[in-house]
């Protein structure tokens, strides 16, 4: 295991196992009949890997898709298990590496869009709305402002591209043209279905979910089910409910921090990455961690 120095986990291995398929967080292993997910602490902003990581970030990330995956229960997921202890047998000599921070998942065939789906009007969407009045093609009444809650949650998948490339947006007709109509839609529904849960019990807790990207994938039997993270800060915008403020995008509990500094230095979007400084690390370890003991309502140790 490759750690750097403030002892964030940048890229794993596992002794006996062939290199995994690394992404832009996560290393996968295949294990034959089925996966390892490993959730390094490494952080990509504007789909470039930064070159350190954020402390704990992927037990962090972990731990929510387990919950997620617990609450929503009702629809299908690729998740085994996330015990360590009922690893196969080659997985037990790094299992204190692993443990928090991997999952056994099912081999499913993952759908090559991404899932978005947003409740709020803030991002790429705002910019689209203000300048022409849509947002992945879908009009939208006129009168919204910056982080206005949307009147009917939208769905607003994007390709899904290749690492260090960038997804770019898909209307739903054209997603349709390529996997069919029948499964375009059985998408959008389970995406939309899934949010509006998750949100429903975010705001229980004090948290906006803004908007947020899901990954299916097909299992054996040929269903859709929820694959990959699963409404974490990685893959959402969520916003604390007390500082949420219609015309304006709230301090937000994700790697929104990273995205804002990056700017501030006029980063050009393109690697090599700046390394982050250990304040920003920092800053962005604590809104990590304030999502999960928000959400799951347990303290992280």
């Amino acid at each position: 295991m490759k750690y750097d120095k403030n002892k964030a986990l940048v890229q794993s291995s596992i002794p006996g196992l062939p290199e995994p398929l690394r992404g832009k967080v996560r290393d996968l292993y295949d294990l034959g009949d089925k996966l390892l997910l490993v959730a390094t602490d490494r952080l990509s902003a504007f789909d470039v890997i930064m070159p350190n990581g954020i402390p704990d970030k992927g037990r962090i990330l972990n731990s929510i898709s387990v919950f997620w995956f617990d609450l929503l229960s009702e629809y299908k997921n690729h998740l085994i298990t996330a015990n360590v202890d009922e690893y196969p047998e080659e997985l037990q000599c790094v299992k204190e590496d692993l443990r928090g921070r991997s999952m056994l998942v099912e081999k499913v065939s993952i759908v090559q869009f991404e899932c978005i789906v947003r409740g709020y009007l803030t991002g790429s969407g705002w910019k689209e709305y203000q300048s022409k009045g849509t947002v992945n093609e879908q009009l939208l009444r006129e009168g919204y402002q910056n982080g206005s809650k949307i009147d009917q949650v939208l769905f607003t998948p994007s390709t899904k591209a290749e690492q260090g490339e960038h997804d770019m947006p898909i209307s739903v007709e054209d997603m349709s043209a390529v996997i069919g109509a029948e499964k375009a839609q059985k998408l959008a529904d389970l995406s939309i279905s899934c949010y509006s849960k998750a949100a429903d019990y975010a705001a229980e807790r004090g948290i906006i979910i803004a908007d947020t990207k899901f990954e299916f994938g097909e299992n054996s039997a040929g269903e859709l089910i929820l694959a990959d993270e699963v409404l974490t800060p990685d893959s959402s915008r969520f916003w604390p409910q007390e500082s949420y403020c219609v015309g304006s995008n709230p301090p937000s509990l994700d790697k929104q921090f990273v995205r804002d500094w990056l700017d501030s230095i006029k980063f050009n979007h393109q690697p090599p990455a700046p390394e982050l400084p250990d304040d920003v690390v920092a800053k962005t370890r604590e809104k990590y961690v304030e999502a999960y003991e928000k959400l799951t309502g347990q303290r992280f140790e």
